[in-house]
């Protein structure tokens, strides 16, 4: 699949578009308190990164299809946090949350965190992210930053 990843400045469109999508899923999923996916005012704070996964396609300016995101927050100076996964219902279990989950290891690696956190629904609706954090060492762990235990929340660590 020839997908190009790039560091977004959030500028496209079809980006909000796609995360007001993201944003109804979790807001279907989990009651309001539990919901902690970020709009797009919070997902361009400076302590956020954010990518875009394209596909090429004639039928779409460039870059061309969107079909996956991912972000990566600042906590300190060694640890950050994974938000923001998405990849598009049209090419889920194609690769796609791998290759941007992949690109964003290597992305905190390079900006010297030492260790990497999620926060994700406990819900069945949740069962194929889980999957893919376990198979790339994550584990859980307690909450983290200012997360407190929740029953609808799932958190996950790894090393860098």
């Amino acid at each position: 699949m020839p997908l190009h990843i790039r560091l977004d400045d959030l500028s496209d469109p079809r980006i909000e578009a796609f995360m007001e999508e993201h944003l109804r899923d979790m807001r279907a999923t989990s009651p309001p308190e539990s919901v902690h996916a970020l709009d797009m005012a919070r997902l361009r704070q400076p302590e956020i990164r954010f990518w875009t996964a394209w596909l090429p396609d004639a039928t779409q300016p460039a870059p061309g299809r969107l079909v996956g995101t991912g972000a990566l927050k600042h906590l300190d100076d060694g640890h950050a946090e994974l938000k923001s996964m998405r990849t598009a219902a049209t090419v889920r279990g194609q690769g796609v949350g791998r290759a941007v989950l992949e690109h964003i290891l290597g992305q905190a690696v390079d900006l010297g965190y030492q260790r990497i956190s999620l926060e994700t629904g406990s819900q069945p609706f949740f069962e194929p992210a889980w999957q893919l954090y376990l198979r790339y060492g994550f584990a859980d762990c307690a909450p983290f930053g200012s997360y407190r235990p929740d029953p609808h929340s799932r958190f996950m660590t790894r090393a860098l």
